[in-house]
């Protein structure tokens, strides 16, 4: 294995006046052939520069110099960093006893100005040389063989070809002739073979042959269907009638690969570029770390001859790969592999060939395919939106929901929440909760079907890294909620009134509550005289008797049903969907209604209609002709308009009241018994705001019921007269009107000239 150097180095920018120490943005690393310097381009800017140094000088790494002396420059900007690969055998190396020391200079630009490095490093060889050594970088090919192989003289065409070149030789210096299929090509001492680019040296016992790729002495070719390019150089020299002749052959696979549909990245050569005994051993891997053909093929990669050809799969999320995300328009993806390949072989002559290839494998741009899953739990009344398969260069910055934009992390005060989960292949993704009854839900509620249906439109911004460049992902997700029904009360009677009760649902907001046209509220029931009660667990409503929102039946002496309906409507649009009625019968002792349409309605306790002789007392009110519809021993039913019967009426500024009296009689003649002590005042008390018309009609109507008393009052026993003093006592039916601190004045029970307000009829309270 290659010895590897981490990144625990220093780095210096010198000028004439300063040194700078650097340990940021670099990393240097000895490989089994090569070394390798790997620079961030955050560090260096987006064009850094390499100069190789020896005790000569400075020289510019550019493309041309780069190919012809043994250096690799690979620039990946999308990915962020630029790669430097120098062959031991490059140039300005210095080797020694299997010992390479490097000297480069980094040319970095910091805000428009220049600053160099000096990057230095000595890689002790790892693996002992084969007897030659071929490899195929992706701008040169490079031979070296141990200077004491001798190769047998011809034994094959392309010695035959040279030996032409040899036999007309007439110098000693070393010549150089290339090779082409069927034709002869004139020799060349070495110096001339530099100058046309080619690089020929004697390094540390091995002879060196380098040569860019597209030369004109090259030769392009297919082989097993793989695009192969070669060359065939012979080297020799003529020392009196000793010939030295080398032959060094250079071929390398030229196929570019490709990516199939099960994430492999393809690349093939031919098996037999090289003469080999039997077949080749292969090992592969990337970034310079070569590995058994069995081990790779258990971490996934595919190693296949075929037909003459090696055919190599990298799985697409093989470790050691290099992926980028990418936006144009849509989200795309692409990988990067730097492939190496090693093939061994042995020809009959036992003369091992390691050749290497280094190639740099890019995949074309796939769609990056990032997914949202509903993950809702009905029962938990809470959106689970799952964001799946994010890149690990791609972030998540900031969210939409239903049109309302919101920055991450969510502030601590939110009913929001999303949190990031993480895979050990690198993507991550987020999982989204935002509660169904949060404001920023939509909310449906079909009636006929009794669905509600919440709606959530999510629009994710993420962030690809590190340009930030935006990509937009966008998820409905709707939740629906069958069997919505509304909800309903529980009520009971009591000797004061009604009771209702409602345990709270989750959905109670869907609806309001309505006595009536009025929607139930804190303020409502203050004004009414009902108790409401409301927290988390229930809500409790306590509606007395005689408080607005009865309507009353069957009034005897007996007793009456006291009605209460409330109202459950759909709060969006007021359509009543159900209600809670409840009746209950009442038999308070005494009591007096005020009924919408006029009816006053009283049952009173007279126990002085009974004289001391034990007679019965005729009864009336202040007409006389207007008896009580029932009696049973001292109580009394009487019915009757509040506008008949001899009343007197008192109209205030914001009210009016009805009065008449109950008065006991002897006879016809003789109107009032003489040991009479007790005066019954009953009244009816209604809001002017509830009257339209001033005495359009004889005919009474009100839009709210009135409130009764029943007042008692001491007389003198000579004789009940008109009432002329104030009470003393009374019973009251509520809600209370707030007494006036002015003047009352009673007006005699005549027809009046004026006329009350017509308003709507609601409910006749009166049996009779």
């Amino acid at each position: 294995m290659a010895f590897l150097f981490s990144v625990a180095f220093l780095l210096s920018v010198c000028s004439a006046a300063i040194c700078d120490l650097i340990t940021d943005g670099v990393h240097m690393e000895c490989r089994e052939r090569y070394f390798m310097i790997a620079v961030d381009l955050s560090f260096t800017g987006k064009e850094p520069r390499f100069e190789a140094v020896d005790r000569t000088g400075a020289y510019a790494i550019t493309e041309q110099y780069a190919a012809k002396c043994g250096y690799t420059v690979s620039a990946l900007s999308l990915l962020g960093h630029v790669e430097l690969r120098a062959s031991y055998f490059s140039c300005h190396t210095d080797n020694k006893d299997d010992m390479f020391s490097f000297n480069f200079n980094l040319i970095a630009t910091h805000k428009g100005k220049e600053a160099s490095y000096a990057l230095n490093k000595t890689c002790t060889l790892s693996l002992q040389w084969s007897h030659r050594e071929v490899t195929c970088e992706m701008n040169y090919m490079e031979v070296s063989v141990r200077s004491d192989v001798t190769c047998p003289f011809g034994t094959n065409g392309h010695n035959r070809n040279a030996s032409k070149a040899v036999r007309s030789a007439t110098t000693s210096d070393w010549q150089v002739t290339f090779q082409r299929p069927e034709e002869q090509m004139p020799s060349m001492n070495v110096s001339q073979a530099r100058k046309r680019g080619y690089t020929f040296d004697s390094r540390d016992g091995r002879l060196l042959f380098r040569t860019p790729y597209g030369q004109p002495d090259s030769l392009s070719t297919e082989v097993e269907n793989v695009p192969v390019e070669a060359v065939y150089a012979t080297v020799f020299s003529r020392q009196n009638w000793v010939v030295l002749m080398v032959d060094l052959l250079a071929a390398c696979s030229m196929y570019e690969g490709y990516f199939d549909d099960a994430g492999y990245m393809m690349w093939k050569t031919p098996e037999a570029l090289y003469p080999s005994v039997g077949g080749t051993q292969i090992r592969i891997g990337l970034n310079g770390d070569p590995m058994e053909q069995l081990i790779a093929e258990k971490r996934g990669y595919i190693v296949e001859k075929h037909k003459g050809t090696v055919h190599i799969g990298i799985p697409y999320n093989a470790e050691g790969g290099h992926r980028k995300s990418f936006v144009i328009g849509s989200l795309y993806e692409f990988y990067v592999f730097d492939l190496s390949v090693e093939q061994i072989s042995l020809d009959r002559d036992y003369v091992e060939t390691m050749l290497q290839f280094r190639r740099t494998l890019v995949t074309p741009l796939l769609p990056c395919t990032i997914f949202t899953h509903n993950q809702t739990v009905l029962k938990e009344q809470m959106f689970t939106i799952y964001l799946g398969d994010v890149p690990e260069d791609v972030v998540l910055v900031s969210i939409q929901l239903n049109e309302q934009d919101f920055t991450l992390p969510f502030a601590n005060t939110s009913t929001y929440n999303i949190a990031e989960v993480l895979y050990p292949n690198g993507t991550h993704g987020y999982t989204l909760k935002v509660p169904f009854h949060d404001p920023v839900v939509k909310q449906k509620f079909f009636i006929e079907d009794a669905v509600l249906r919440f709606m959530l439109d999510i629009n994710y911004t993420l962030a690809v890294l590190p340009g930030n460049e935006s990509y937009y992902h966008s998820a409905s997700i709707v939740a629906l909620l069958t069997d919505v029904s509304p909800p309903a009360f529980d009520a009971v009677c009591s000797e004061s009134g009604i009771r209702f009760k409602l345990d709270h649902q989750p959905f109670d907001y869907l609806w309001e509550f309505t006595i009536g046209l009025d929607v139930l509220t804190s303020d409502l029931a203050d004004r009414r005289g009902y108790i409401l009660s409301n927290d988390s667990q229930s809500l409790r409503l306590d509606v007395p008797l005689a408080t607005h929102g009865y309507k009353y039946q069957d009034v005897t002496l007996k007793g009456f049903s006291g009605t209460f309906e409330i109202l459950v409507r759909v709060r969006e649009t007021s359509e009543v969907q159900t209600s809670t009625v409840k009746t209950c019968l009442f038999n308070p002792p005494e009591f007096i209604m005020c009924s919408t349409d006029g009816m006053m309605t009283v049952v009173a306790n007279l126990p002085l209609v009974v004289s001391s002789g034990g007679r019965t007392l005729r009864m009336s009110l202040m007409d006389n002709s207007c008896g009580p519809k029932d009696m049973n021993g001292t109580r009394a039913l009487f019915s009757f308009p509040v506008n008949s019967c001899g009343f007197i009426f008192e109209l205030g500024k914001d009210y009016v009241t009805y009065q008449n009296e109950i008065f006991y009689n002897k006879n016809y003649q003789n109107m009032v018994s003489n040991d009479v002590t007790e005066r019954v005042i009953v009244q009816c008390t209604y809001p002017l705001s509830s009257l339209r018309q001033l005495f359009t009609m004889y005919r009474f109507v009100s839009d709210t019921v009135g409130v009764g008393k029943i007042i008692r009052t001491v007389q003198p026993t000579a004789g009940l007269q008109h009432p002329s003093r104030k009470p003393t006592a009374g019973l009251q039916s509520t809600p209370a009107i707030a007494r006036h601190a002015q003047p009352i004045a009673f007006v005699p029970g005549v027809r009046p000239s004026t006329r009350y307000f017509r308003v709507s009829r609601v409910h006749n309270l009166a049996g009779g």
